[in-house]
This record gives C-alpha cells, structure tokens and sequence, in this order.
C-alpha cells in the first residue's frame, strides 16, 4: 500500500519564478522533477512513475513491429563526419574528447549508429526488412532551454529505424509506425492532430509530425476546419487569391523610377502608390557547397524573390537548397549587385540555368510564377524597375513554393480559411530514403544477387513531451489531471480525518479492495487538515479522488472527478465495481 506519510512527494504552493508554462508550473509545484541545471532536470517518485507508464506503453506497441535494442550515448566522430551531419548540427551537437584526443559526441538522434549496424550485418534482402528502436537518453546543446521539459539539453526519447529493399516495402514501415504512433497517443491520452510536416535536418522526403495543441508550443500548425487537411507552417501550402497585375507603363519594356530614400517594401509601394502584392520583395544569402573540382568548400550566392507581402519560410528554402543559408555581408551585396541594399532587383545578373550549374542562384516563389509588370529595385541608389515579367526581363533558376502560408488563405484541398494554431510536437515519423544508407556505405544483395542499397525511415516520439502536453492539455488554476494510463497513480483516496478510527479503516479497506482489484491508489494517510490534503490531490495530477468523511457512517464515499469536478455518491461495497467501469470506459 502507497502511502502519502511515507513518500517522498514535496508540492510547492508557488511555481518557479522562472516558469511561463502551465507544465513547467505544475510540474515542479506537484514534485514530479526539480531542475539540476539549466535544461537538465530529475524525474522524482511521482513524475518517475508517470514516465515509465509512458514508456511501458511505447514499448508495448513498438514490440508489435519491431525490435528493440540499446545503443551508446557516445558517438564517435567519424560516424557524425560520414553522414555530413557533424558540421550540420553545428552548435547543438554536445561534443566533447576523450584523454587521447578523439573526438566524440553526446547522441542526440540515432540514423547513424543504426545506420553502422546495419551496414556491417545486413547482406541480403532476406534479412529485410528491419525495424529496430531504442528508448534511451539524448542529448541536445540548446542555446536557449525553457519551458520546463519543452526545450531541454537532456531528454528521453523512443527512436526507431527501418531498414527496406525498396519503396514499396519503406511505405509499409512507415504506414505501421503511423497507425503504431496513433495507438501510443490514444493510449497516453492524448488529444492529436497528424500533420504533413519538414524533416529538417533528419533528411527525407514525406514527413508527418503529432502535434498536441496548446499556447505553450513553440510549432506552429497550418489547419483546416472544412476538410482533413493540417500541416505544419514549415510544409503548409495554401490556394491564393488572383492579384491584378499592374497595367504596362510607356513602351512596357522596364522603366527606371527615381524612389529618393525609399528603400522599404512599404515605403517604396506608398511612394509609388501601388500594393505591396505588387512589388518584388529580393532577399540576398549566400550558402556553403563543396566544388565539385577540388573538392574544397566554397560559397555561392542565393537570391530569392517574392511577392511584396509575404514571408519567406526558411524552412521551404533549405528544402528547396538541400542546405541551410545566410544573409549575405554588406561587401557581398555590393559585389553582386553592385548597389547598396535597400535597391537590390534581379536584372542585369546572369543566373545560373540550374541549381547544379555554376553562377549565382535566383529561385523566385510560385505566386509570382505568371506575374508581369512588377515592380523591384533597379539595383541602383534611389532607383527602382517598374514593368518587370519573370521570365522575360529576368530569368529564375527554378520556381519554388518559399512562402509562409497565413491565417485566412484558402485551404489548398477545399478552399475553407485556413487557421494557424501553436503545438507541441510529441511525435515524427520520415522516409529517410537513401541519405544515410548511401553515405555510409550500406549494401546488400537483391534477389538477382544484385548489390543495391536499402531504403529507411525514421521515427521518433519525446516520451517527456507526452507527460506534458497531457498537463498543457488538462488543468486549471489548482493543479493538473493526467488521463489514468499515465497517472501516477489513478485514485487517491482521501480520509478527512485519520483520528478517526472509523474514517481510517474504511480509507484503508478501500484502497486495499482496488489495490486488489489492480488499481494504482495513494492512501492519503497524513494528519492534515482536509482542505490541505485536497488541495495537494487537486494538484498532483491524479484523475480521482475517494473522499471518506462523514458518510463513511452510511457505508458512502464522495467520488470526484478532477477533470470535471463531478462528485458522486458510492456505496463502499461497490466502489470496485464503480471504478471498473469508469476506468474501463476511459482504457
């Protein structure tokens, strides 16, 4: 029998000063963990026993598909350099030497030490396929940890792998973690959403992320209440409404405008008189890639056009690029454009016909794929273009979608408004494809003996980031509830007064008939006040409360709900059939 008198459970009254998050609040206040350092943090009995309820669950459905193993936590560095990865992850990537020398680094995701299994023991698509997943620690060098367990530097996480012959056989590894996925998240409790979403620095093409709504995400996710269609605001395409193009001034050919000081999108379609969805809005980065001759790194630049009033998603262009950007230097502007910024255009600039080909880039977005009569700067102080057509004044590298959609844009599917909501992501699933399998040297025979390379995916799950969005998801100005199956305990049962023989006993033969009846309770057993200890049951997380009082007199208890406050009068005799069936409807 658990008893409260003899745990260790030490609830605070005020939260963190540092804590802006109803999770971060309400899980330090309830004793579930205490902060070590910035980012890092203890799990104590209460917060322990939820977590391994999550993680009992996890196992649970991924043992259904697929194997489970336990990897290192350190990494060498030749493994990080194979995959391109050890530059990519710059800063975040924990890495440290060991007394000789070598270098190391703290894993933060997986790809390539499964990626190294797999290439030294699989020979032949008869071992394939392969799923296999670990859950362990990671780690993660954050600039900036906040938010409790949101953005922290160690963290807990499901991540698994498959390994396939083909395309074919890759859809069917990822269609079984999306339903396993669906079946964790049911269980947990959970209140999701699936969106199409950015692999990011993972690699791969489809992508979907388990987003839980709640103000304390730091996603973003793009949704439509007329149709199924949801997206993260990194991959969320929307339909635009037409724009009416500007009427040809002069001859039509590009015409030179004095704009004296105008140098804002703003400031220059005030000026002219015109709409900013009229105006090309050129943003000028550069990049890093290796030469294909020397093999040596160098950069080259990337101009990228868009329309006057949008926003270019960043996101969108590293995936565009295949790799990440940035601004380019004052003296790097003057050297392509030969102007200062403020009047940068995309004339007078030879492009280069394609992103493989040498020559600066120029991408222009799709909504001003079939425009004319634009208006951008002349690359020249003080002046501006009117009358500007892609693809007759100028000519783009490629076309690509490089805009963050807004709330209200038609959805692409159906037409309705789109909105825009915040999220915490619990979960992702990618289709790797052949990134790190052909990077690291991963081959094994087909069925005509011939050497081909198996195709994978990747798939993970925060197990922290489940505890809490379940507390973003449930509470109130005292505390939190979690749904049963990853409660600490389900019950607390509550006695008013434990000097009372009678109030006692009772509390005592309830919590051990749903102890036997296989129910988690916490006997409440302290000499406190009642409103100390409902406050505390309030607080904890805990789904229901057995309130055992004066009633007792009558063989009654007082059951509430926390969710809902919902307090019901039960026989003692058939509380274990009560909670049967209201926990079975909940399982």
């Amino acid at each position: 029998m658990h008893r409260w008198s003899r745990l260790f459970i030490p609830t605070l009254r005020e939260a963190p000063a540092d804590a802006e998050v109803a999770s971060h609040k309400f899980l330090v206040r309830a004793g579930y963990i205490r902060q070590l350092a910035a980012g890092i943090y203890s799990y104590l009995f209460l917060g322990n026993r939820s977590f391994n309820k999550i993680v009992a669950i996890v196992r649970e459905e991924m043992d259904g598909i697929g194997q489970e193993f336990l990897l290192p936590a350190l990494h060498p560095r030749e493994i990080w350099e194979a995959s391109g990865r050890w530059a990519l992850m710059g800063g975040n990537l924990f890495r440290l030497k060991d007394r000789k020398g070598a270098d190391l680094a703290l894993g933060m995701t997986e790809e390539e030490v499964m990626t190294e299994i797999a290439r030294k023991e699989l020979r032949s698509y008869k071992q394939l396929p392969q799923i296999w997943y670990q859950i362990a620690p990671k780690f993660r060098d954050e600039l900036r940890p906040k938010s409790g367990l949101l953005r922290v530097r160690q963290f807990m996480m499901k991540d698994a792998y498959s390994f396939d012959i083909d395309a074919a056989g890759l859809d069917l590894s990822y269609k079984k973690h999306y339903e396993t996925y669906c079946r964790i998240f049911d269980r947990c409790g959970l209140k999701y959403m699936v969106v199409e979403a950015d692999s990011g620095a993972m690699g791969g093409k489809e992508s979907h992320e388990f987003m839980v709504r709640t103000p304390a995400g730091e996603d973003q996710i793009v949704s439509c209440g007329g149709c199924n269609y949801a997206a993260n605001l990194e991959k969320a395409t929307s339909r635009l409404a037409a724009v009416e193009d500007l009427a040809a001034e002069g001859d039509g050919k590009p015409l030179e405008v004095h704009t004296p000081g105008q140098k804002t999108i703003e400031d220059v379609a005030k000026f002219l008189g015109v709409s900013p969805r009229n105006k090309i809005k050129t943003l000028a980065l550069m990049t890093e890639e290796k030469d294909a001759q020397s093999g040596k790194m160098k950069l080259r630049a990337i101009v990228v056009l868009m329309r006057g009033d949008h926003q270019l998603n960043e996101a969108k262009l590293n995936s565009a690029l295949g790799k990440p950007t940035r601004p380019m230097e004052e003296s790097e502007i003057k050297a392509l454009f030969n102007s200062p910024a403020g009047y940068l255009g995309p004339t007078g600039i030879e492009w280069a016909q394609h992103v493989t080909k040498d020559g600066p880039v120029l991408l222009v977005d799709k909504a001003l794929e079939g425009r004319s009569n634009l208006i951008a700067g002349a690359n020249k102080e003080n002046y501006h273009l009117k009358n500007l057509t892609p693809g007759r004044d100028f000519q783009p590298t490629a076309y690509a979608d490089l805009r963050s959609v807004t709330a209200g844009e038609a959805c692409p599917n159906c037409g309705a408004p789109l909105g825009i909501d915040t999220a915490v992501e619990v979960g992702h699933i990618f289709k790797l494809g052949y990134r790190y399998s052909e990077s690291m040297g991963a081959r094994v025979l087909d069925k005509n003996g011939k050497e081909v390379t198996p195709i994978m995916g990747s798939y993970g799950i925060g197990i922290d980031r489940i505890l809490t969005a379940a507390v973003e998801q449930g509470n109130d100005d005292n505390g939190f509830w979690l749904p049963p199956a990853i409660a600490p305990f389900e019950i607390v049962v509550t006695p008013t007064n434990v000097g009372e023989e009678k109030v006692k006993s009772a509390a005592e033969e309830i919590t051990n008939r749903l102890e036997a009846a296989g129910f988690n309770v916490l006997l409440d057993d302290r000499d406190e006040r009642p409103g100390v200890k409902f406050k505390d049951a309030d607080l904890v997380g805990i789904p229901f409360r057995i309130t055992v009082g004066k009633k007792v007199t009558e063989d009654t208890v007082e059951v509430v709900q926390r969710s809902t406050r919902e307090i019901r009068d039960v026989t003692i005799p058939a509380i274990v059939d009560y909670f049967q069936r209201v926990l079975q409807a909940r399982t």
